[in-house]
């Protein structure tokens, strides 16, 4: 029987630590877990020191935590470290470096296997639209560009819809000019999918919401507040 697979994209953090903790909570329930094995990639940071502390003190009492380096070079025992994981979290930063780095180092093919095996994938931000087929992305600079991604999940993405000023009109013009139809999300909100499909979207920010753009129109969907 084929595994669960689940991916959660998030827009962004909540307004507080406290709301930000509700968010990670709904998705490590995911796993089944009590105290999920969890794995951070901080390549689109360039494997941060500041962002991989953070990660353990936010992480450490409530998981297994480890973290997947790229520099110098991935562990020599790649594909067993991504596998072994109940949870594989993607930091924001660099989607277009990520994405670059990952596919030199069959990264981006063993996140697809660890998908497939019922591994709950999930981030903000650059670890929200790396999983769509495109997205909207910072990585060129503030002017906002179209970027195509890893296509486990359909259509396009942008987050941060509500938290930068641009994001709205800029992914709306992209659509409109030929970016693949798809999902926006507040800061704060959860898109849940299983398998390919939207199942869920919750949110720890009061009137936050996703957004279905498509070249005719932009539709709310409303959120769960956690």
């Amino acid at each position: 029987m084929a595994a669960e697979r689940h991916i959660v994209g998030l827009g962004g953090s909540g307004d507080t630590p406290e709301q930000t903790l509700r968010l990670h909570e709904y998705v490590l329930r995911l796993t089944g877990k009590e105290r999920p094995r969890l794995l951070y990639v901080p390549t689109a940071v360039g494997d941060s020191d500041q962002g991989i502390a953070m990660f353990y003190e936010r992480f450490a009492v409530r998981c297994e935590a480890s973290v997947l380096r790229t520099f110098p070079w991935p562990p020599a025992e790649l594909r067993d470290v991504i596998l072994s994981q109940d949870a594989i979290v993607v930091s924001g930063g660099n989607t277009a470096n990520m994405l670059a780095i990952w596919r030199v180092h069959g990264i981006d093919a063993l996140l697809r296997e660890a998908w497939e095996a019922g591994i709950v994938l999930w981030g903000a931000s650059a670890g929200m639209i790396c999983w769509f087929e495109q997205g909207v992305t910072d990585s060129f600079g503030p002017q906002l560009e179209a970027i195509d991604c890893l296509g486990f999940l359909p259509g396009s993405a942008c987050p941060h819809y509500d938290g930068e000023e641009r994001r709205r009109p800029r992914y709306r013009e992209l659509v409109a000019g030929g970016l693949h139809e798809g999902l926006a999300a507040d800061d704060g909100v959860a898109l849940h999918f299983a398998g390919r499909e939207l199942a869920d979207v919750v949110t720890c920010r009061p009137g936050a919401a996703a957004y279905r753009v498509t070249r005719a129109a932009e539709t709310r969907l409303d959120a769960r507040e956690l």
